[in-house]
């Protein structure tokens, strides 16, 4: 049990640290094969801390200040109204519309020879708030930040960057309220410094990778992601998947 816990830690840190989000949405429907969601959920906040330090120390030259400060500050505000939709709307009907919506979109932008853009921040608040509703009702903040990155054309190490920049204060907010409602316990502190070593390494081994992706390939690898966190999405809605 404890080296499918390691794997899926392991996994979800390549991924978060190649493409800069995604690993909540890979290592806790995952882990809640293995060990209670209350569990899963604090030691993939605690890895998601890990990765962005890690990330901001390595390339924090390229995060875009104004564009991080502006997305976690419309998350901030979004929260609520996520937690308020977690006990107002059915779950599974919320994970069914928003997995075919993600997946109408990338496979839209797939096929699309010519990309849209935003060419300023104007617009971040709309993705931030999405974000922060998301978050705040299922723990996955992840599908409006990468729409909006891919939108503004990031080269991917900015894309990774600015990325760790928002996620950085976000998931110690969720970690304070995690500890203010007992949810930090021993057996997570347990289970996270035991895949620390892994972890780090994981965080390393995907930097290498995001340096080495052209920002045509970084941009589409993006869209292919966010078709599997939709079709993740769906099965969660169905039941056919832990979350």
């Amino acid at each position: 049990m404890l080296i499918a816990v390691l794997t899926i830690l392991f996994v979800a840190s390549f991924i978060r640290s190649a493409f800069g989000f995604g690993e909540a949405l890979i290592a806790v429907p995952l882990l809640a094969f293995a060990m209670p969601v209350g569990t899963a959920a604090p030691i993939a906040a605690l890895v998601s801390i890990t990765v962005a330090i890690v990330a901001i120390a390595q390339d924090w030259r390229h995060i875009h200040f104004r564009s991080a400060g502006r997305l976690f500050l419309a998350t901030a505000a979004g929260v609520p109204f996520g937690l308020w939709s977690l006990h107002a709307l059915d779950e599974h009907v919320v994970k069914m519309v928003l997995g075919a919506v993600v997946m109408a979109f990338a496979v839209f932008a797939l096929m699309r020879h010519r990309q849209a853009t935003l060419h300023d921040d104007r617009h971040a608040w709309v993705f931030g708030f999405g974000a922060g509703v998301l978050g705040g009702a299922y723990g996955m903040n992840g599908p409006p930040l990468v729409v909006y990155g891919a939108l503004r054309g990031w080269s991917p190490r900015h894309f990774r960057a600015t990325l760790q920049g928002y996620f950085l204060p976000a998931s110690l907010m969720t970690m304070a309220g995690y500890s203010l409602t007992g949810m930090w316990t021993s057996t997570v502190t347990r289970d996270y410094l035991l895949a620390l070593p892994l972890v780090l390494v994981a965080t390393l081994l995907g930097r290498t990778l995001n340096r080495r992706l052209s920002g045509q390939v970084f941009v589409r690898s993006l869209y292919v992601c966010l078709v599997l966190i939709g079709a993740m999405l769906l099965l969660q809605s169905r039941g056919w998947l832990g979350g």
